[in-house]
């Protein structure tokens, strides 16, 4: 499964990390970022196991500015 974040967009509120820390992580700049184990080329891509689907839809479903999307 593919995920990804709007970063520009993103208003670090912290859910994504909360829901599902195992792919998301508040970097320094306030930013939500996939993290370091599931990224792909940059901090907002990244690539992760139908395991972690229902975590990553947890997120993305309760994400205030709906700026995590999934392939």
């Amino acid at each position: 499964m593919k995920v990804s974040i709007i970063r520009e967009e993103c208003i670090g509120c912290g859910v994504c990390e909360a829901l599902c820390p195992e792919v998301f992580k508040l970097q320094e700049d306030g930013k939500s970022s996939i993290t370091e184990k599931y990224r792909k080329n940059s901090h907002a891509a990244g690539e992760v196991g139908e395991d972690l689907a229902a975590c990553i839809e947890n997120a993305k479903d309760s994400c205030p500015v709906n700026v995590i999307s999934t392939e």
